[in-house]
């Protein structure tokens, strides 16, 4: 058993090269191949638990161990409490491939035994996945982070499957395919299953391949020029009370800089909390200096930063200045212990020291804004990891855009990780999905997960895209996780019935 474990183990950690910044897609189909050949020789379910946690754990420790970072280097936690607390919150993340691996070592007998029912059992291994991914990005408000599915991202033939299933469902389909290839018996004596299960292996690439050149959207509007904004402001530089003004000008100078142009854009992006503060402690005439800027070139500025209602309550916002109206955005799907305290766990800010972390959820239905004779939906930093949530504002919207600031994390995998998980969100809705960041990745990615144009990370710069916006619904716009998630609890409900059928 301890020779499993430690398979387990090292197959969870060398899934996270099939993320980026590596990109190879293929790693996740071995290692997942790998887990479900050790659970198909799990005597007990509580075999299955253990070797599904040994393999999450792998992989989770190997893929998220840059929280460390925000907490050791800018939180201040001392180094061994914060080692301590990444190995258990990775330890948590564990359980849900943990419960997927002990519910199908109870369930694997329904329907499979070696050189018989492999498309049944395969099929119940992709369904408890996929349930077991849903679950952790909806338990505790959710940390969907490193979703199998999101390694599948172009060029991978699952690529297609995302604006149909969406990310949980492409994770469910890589998971079927997986133990098809490591339950199947491929010894010649075999030959017909072995045909079989390359048969349904090659249709569901193929039409996968297929569905990426379906354009599920179309083109609305004329293109509008979008400077996207990259600061590059160290973290400690931002909440550093010395070098506040510092921060204020820099910010200045780049909003009179990019609308004084011969050639200025239609709109500026600032990212997330660029004004370290609250909007009502800026200098009196700052905001209108900056909104001046954008109004005397015709165009808008939006920018990151921090509000605060009439009763008091703090928010991590957005807002447009310019030509327009002004319009506002509110986060509406916050970091536990970076932006709010769940209950009970006061003493992690005693051992913390995180800025800005008593935070409120903006409202669920909140508009896009309508800029540069388009509809942007915003989303901020952690908040494009939930498509549910994103495709809210479809079909209403014609842009996504997200800011971020990432500096937390350090020079990690945090940033190409990020990127990966906008290209799925954009295939997702059929959208361009527009990235304004303080240290990476700023970026325009296309309506079919294509990354067009790109910031170097930790570099100070402005991007210039002209950008189209589209309308209409993809499959998964309209349905969101339902489809895959009923697709998952027929698929188990079947297996059931073979079970009771088999007892009669």
């Amino acid at each position: 058993m301890r020779a499993r474990l430690v398979s387990a183990l090292l197959a969870g950690a060398a899934s996270v090269p099939a993320f980026e910044p590596f990109g190879w897609f293929p790693l996740m189909f071995a290692s997942l191949a790998v887990l479900a050949g050790l659970l198909a020789r799990a005597g007990r379910t509580r075999d299955g638990f253990l070797i599904g946690f040994a393999w999450g754990w792998g992989a989770f420790i190997a893929g998220v161990s840059w929280l460390y970072v925000a907490l050791e280097r800018y939180g201040g936690m001392p180094a061994p409490l914060a080692g301590l607390a990444i190995a258990l919150f990775c330890a948590y993340l564990a359980l849900y491939p943990a419960l997927a691996g002990a519910l199908f070592v109870r369930l694997r007998g329904l329907a499979w035994r070696p050189g018989a029912g492999t498309l049944s059992a395969a099929a119940v291994f992709g369904a408890l996945w996929l349930l077991a991914e849903w679950l952790r990005g909806v338990a505790l408000t959710g940390f969907p982070w490193l979703a199998v599915g999101y390694s599948q991202t172009p060029p991978s033939p699952l690529a297609g499957w995302l604006p149909v299933l969406g990310i949980y469902g492409v994770g469910g389909l890589l998971a079927f395919l997986s133990a098809l290839v490591a339950l199947t018996d491929w010894r010649k004596a075999a030959r017909r299953q072995g045909l079989g299960a390359l048969a349904v292996a090659a249709a569901l690439l193929a039409s996968g391949a297929g569905l990426r050149g379906q354009a599920w959207t179309t083109a609305v509007g004329q293109p509008v020029d979008i400077a996207l904004a990259q600061t590059n402001f160290s973290q400690t530089l931002k909440w550093d009370a010395g070098r506040f003004t510092d921060v204020l000008r820099d910010n200045f100078a780049l909003v009179r800089d990019e609308f004084t142009r011969t050639d200025p854009p239609a709109i500026l992006v600032l990212p997330e909390t660029t004004l370290p503060t609250l909007l009502d402690l800026l200098p009196e005439g700052y905001l209108e200096a900056l909104a001046g800027f954008a109004a005397d070139a015709g165009g808008d500025l939006v920018l990151g930063a921090f509000r605060r209602d009439e009763a008091g309550r703090i928010y991590n916002a957005a807002l447009s200045l310019g030509s327009a109206p002004v319009q506002h955005y509110a986060k509406q799907h916050l970091v536990p212990f970076g932006e709010y305290s769940p209950p009970l766990f006061g003493w992690f800010y005693r051992l913390a020291s995180i800025p800005m972390s008593d935070q409120t959820r903006g409202a669920a239905d909140q508009p896009p804004m309508a800029l540069g004779g388009q509809r942007i939906a915003l989303n901020i930093c952690y908040e494009d990891l939930f498509g549910a949530e994103i495709i809210r504002a479809l079909p209403q919207a014609t842009l996504m855009l997200n800011i971020s600031n990432l500096a937390w994390y350090g020079d990690s995998f945090a940033q190409p990780q990020h990127l990966q998980i906008a290209r799925a969100r954009a295939l997702e809705t059929g959208r361009p999905m527009l990235r304004s960041t303080n240290t990476g990745m700023t970026a325009l990615v296309q309506p079919d997960g294509r990354v067009t144009d790109l910031l170097p990370a930790f570099e100070r710069g402005v991007l210039r895209v002209s950008v189209q916006g589209y309308e209409g619904m993809t499959p998964y716009a309209r349905w969101g996780n339902g489809a895959a998630l009923a697709l998952a609890a027929l698929l188990l409900a079947f297996a059931l019935f073979r079970r009771v059928r088999m007892r009669v």
